[in-house]
């Protein structure tokens, strides 16, 4: 199982929500080869994101605990990308 993190502001704005549906037609992608992908949303705002990843710039995508991406929207492919390299 591979844990995908998309980290923006709450409400989304468009380009958190553009994210969050890219992952999620990623992982249902993955899913049809065998890859089971969680999606969690995080708050850029609060303390433990803070804390935890440090980033400043939304979107921000991490998988399995490491930041990929910050402050741009990766299409659904490179985020198939960065989750099958991340196994």
């Amino acid at each position: 199982m591979v844990l995908v993190e998309v980290i923006g502001v709450e409400p989304p704005c468009k380009r958190c929500a553009a994210t969050h549906k890219n992952v999620e037609e990623a992982a249902s992608k993955l899913k049809s080869e065998g890859i089971d992908v969680t999606i969690r949303k995080l708050n850029i705002a609060s303390k433990e994101t803070i804390s935890k990843y440090g980033v400043i710039l939304s979107p921000a995508l991490a998988v399995d605990g490491k930041v990929r991406v910050a402050g741009r929207i990766p299409s659904p492919e490179e985020i198939i990308k960065i989750i099958k390299e991340s196994e």
